[in-house]
């Protein structure tokens, strides 16, 4: 008997000796998601890349202040921040922070990045309510939401945010970009829409919300998730885009467009992708219907 104890004191002794080593690791890979930093770059005109080596955000530059889209996971925040100065130019010139959904890996940074640049954060309206709870009650998982309350599906709240209007232009100084409406991926889904200049012709370009079916398609084959993704695949098919960009850098081809620039062995800019963002939506589509089946 005695023996039995001592053995399951060494065994729980062990399990916490490995636990307690290894929460420090886990710990710092939930709050990156593994992501690694990357060489900021000038995508086209006054837009920049200044996201981790996957997970993306990107910047506007003008004179009446900068805009930053999206914010990466809580540990990514201070990759991002180094990037904008790496390029030059200062945190606190960021007048606006964008957001194209409220999910971890998009959204967790948000709140530390504008502890930084005094920025003001916008959102749509649905996307502002998850904000403001730190992702708590995403409807991603359906019947699964109650596991958004978990500590590790969590991230720092941003209780400073404006909602706006679906698809009315944004004024924000010199900038002019339209917030289009594309839920499926998760309510609120915002895809961003404007023009960059770049050499003298002006394009146009579109940041793409997440296309990805959640768990309530996967899963749940929940009709008003087919519904929010036919809306918006209809809506993303009527805009014409030159420069498709994505939350996600492998999925608009980051690293191959960017060396292909670097090479010179494209002209024009290799960003200037319109059959790559053609490809882009019909195999999205396809991953949709065939998880609605």
């Amino acid at each position: 008997m005695k023996t039995r104890y001592v053995v399951g004191g060494i065994l729980l002794t062990g399990i916490f000796a490995i636990l307690f080593t290894a929460y420090p690791a886990w710990r710092k890979a939930s709050d990156n998601g593994g992501q690694q930093p990357a060489t900021p770059f000038n995508i086209a005109g006054n837009l920049y890349y200044v996201g981790a080596n996957d997970v993306t955000a990107f910047l506007l530059v003008d004179d009446s202040g900068h805009v930053l889209i999206d914010g990466g996971y809580p540990g990514t925040a201070s990759m991002i921040l180094n990037s904008v100065r790496e390029l030059g130019f200062s945190p606190r010139d960021i007048k606006w922070q964008l957001n194209t959904h409220a999910h971890l890996d998009h959204a967790g940074g948000l709140a530390d990045i504008q502890s930084h640049t005094g920025a003001t954060v916008l959102a749509s309206h649905d996307s502002a309510q998850i904000l403001r709870r730190g992702g708590q009650s995403d409807t991603m998982l359906g019947p699964l939401s109650f596991l958004t309350h978990l500590p590790f599906l969590q991230y720092p709240p941003v209780t400073d945010v404006q909602a706006f209007s679906d698809n009315k232009v944004l004024e924000l100084g010199s900038h002019r970009l339209t917030p289009v409406s594309t839920p499926g991926h998760m309510p609120g889904c915002t895809s961003w829409y404007f023009p960059v200049t770049d050499r003298g012709v002006q394009h146009h370009v579109l940041l793409s919300c997440g296309l990805s079916p959640p768990l309530t398609l996967t899963l749940f084959k929940d009709k008003n998730t087919i519904e929010a993704f036919e809306k918006s695949f209809l809506q993303l098919e009527a805009l014409d885009v030159d420069i498709f960009l994505t939350p996600h850098a492998r999925t608009f081809g980051r690293w191959k467009k960017y060396q292909q620039n670097l090479q010179n062995l494209s002209e024009p800019n290799a960003f200037i992708d319109r059959p790559g963002w053609q490809q882009y939506l019909k195999s999205a589509r396809q991953r949709v219907d065939e998880a609605a089946r």
